[in-house]
């Protein structure tokens, strides 16, 4: 039985495009493994937290040497990478907020990249220890950021493929509803962006 992890960023509710376009990569998921586990990770609502320095100091505590309080402080981080071990598909919710990721969903990555439990260092340099599996970045913008003028201010698709590939999720498509500013392109990007998803 598979299981999907479907990531919320953006704080909008039922406006958001990429909540729209994520949902839809979800039913194409279900369309092909009907009998998927789904867990939903919305980080807006609860506002997922920024790291302080009391958590970063537990994250380089040896495991044996943590005292209560640091488990304690450490354990939305074990829980969000708990999730991500137990799935096969990952889904992101992504929109473009002033050519980067949300503040949300930089602290949810944050909270996962962890020396030792999401990636390692050995003789042959880094190793991502989150493997096989798949991950769409379901993406919005006003603009048109897959190519042209304004390509090299996506700040988003690059910046989320090398984290996560860091981590070892390298197998990675990107969905796209894009141009929703745009005169004309912006009444159909969402549905072009839907008709894009591929699920394997």
């Amino acid at each position: 039985m598979k299981q999907v992890l479907h990531i919320i960023s953006s704080p909008r509710t039922e406006s958001s495009v990429s909540k729209k376009l994520g949902n839809a990569v979800v039913e194409k998921i279900k369309a092909r493994y009907p009998d998927i586990i789904l867990k939903k990770r919305d980080l807006a609502n609860p506002l997922f937290p920024h790291l302080e320095e009391k958590q970063i100091n537990a994250f380089f505590t040896p495991a044996e040497h943590r005292t209560p309080e640091q488990l304690e402080i450490i354990k939305l981080s074990d829980t969000v990478i708990a999730e991500l071990q137990e799935a096969d598909f990952i889904v992101i919710e992504t929109p473009l907020y002033n050519f980067s990721i949300t503040s949300t969903l930089k602290s949810w990555l944050d909270h996962i990249a962890r020396a030792g439990v999401t990636f390692r260092y050995d003789e042959n340099g880094p190793e991502g220890l989150i493997k096989n599996k798949k991950v769409y970045l379901a993406f919005s913008s006003g603009g048109i950021y897959s190519e042209g003028e304004k390509q090299s201010y996506d700040f988003v698709v690059p910046y989320l493929k090398k984290t996560l590939g860091f981590m070892g999720m390298t197998d990675i498509s990107v969905v796209r509803a894009e141009g929703l500013s745009v005169p004309v392109i912006q009444e159909t990007a969402l549905q072009k962006g839907i008709e894009s998803i591929v699920v394997e």
